[in-house]
């Protein structure tokens, strides 16, 4: 088992979605939570070809810069149709402004009527300590692309994900019906096995 954390712990982030969604799972285990953006940490230049790449290289940073340990996340889409895309492109796909219905326009108008509208949410989660010491876990939950987008709730692409074996998408049902079976509650769990129980 990794070392069990306690205390303030630095969520690697400037999205107040995520941060918000990661505090939330957080509440339970007594952990006191500040975003990096709230510390004025920088955001690191993500260089990995993965998404745990991406995570552990975030969570470092920000462990390093804030000498605290430091939860990061990497997530995205990944759809069938397009190899895969747009993956660990997933923010930079909403460009600048973080548009994201911009983003769900550009990937229904590249799937066009390609018959396979499956798709996966994968999360990567992070913990590094300012001594070096690191813990990774892996999320997913599968489901389908719907066009057009529906529902206010969540973040990024949840409007236009239906989760396998349900009928609403993300951006439709309750925050605590999404942490339930999203990808982000996914890899969490195994994070709590890892270092939070």
């Amino acid at each position: 088992m990794a070392r069990r954390l306690t205390g303030k712990l630095v969520i690697a982030s400037h999205n107040q979605g995520k941060v918000r969604e990661i505090g939330e799972l957080l509440a339970p285990y007594g952990v006191e939570v500040v975003s990096a953006g709230a510390l004025g940490l920088p955001e690191p230049e993500e260089t990995g070809s993965s998404f745990v790449e991406n995570a552990e290289l975030k969570a470092k940073a920000a462990a390093l810069a804030a000498d605290l340990p430091a939860l990061a996340d990497d997530s995205g889409l990944a759809v069938d149709a397009l190899g895969g895309d747009p993956g660990i492109y997933s923010a930079r796909w909403a460009g600048p402004g973080k548009d994201f219905a911009a983003a769900m326009a550009l990937v229904h108008d590249k799937m066009g009527d390609h018959p396979d509208r499956s798709a996966r949410f994968v999360c990567a989660l992070s913990v590094a300590w300012p001594d070096g010491e690191m813990v990774t876990v892996e999320g997913t939950v599968e489901g389908t692309i719907c066009w057009p987008p529906r529902g206010g709730n969540g973040f990024g692409y949840d409007p236009f994900f239906v989760p396998s074996g349900a009928s609403l998408t993300f951006g439709e049902i309750e925050a605590a019906a999404k942490h339930a079976i999203s990808h982000r509650a996914d890899a969490f769990r195994k994070l709590v096995a890892a270092c939070l129980a």
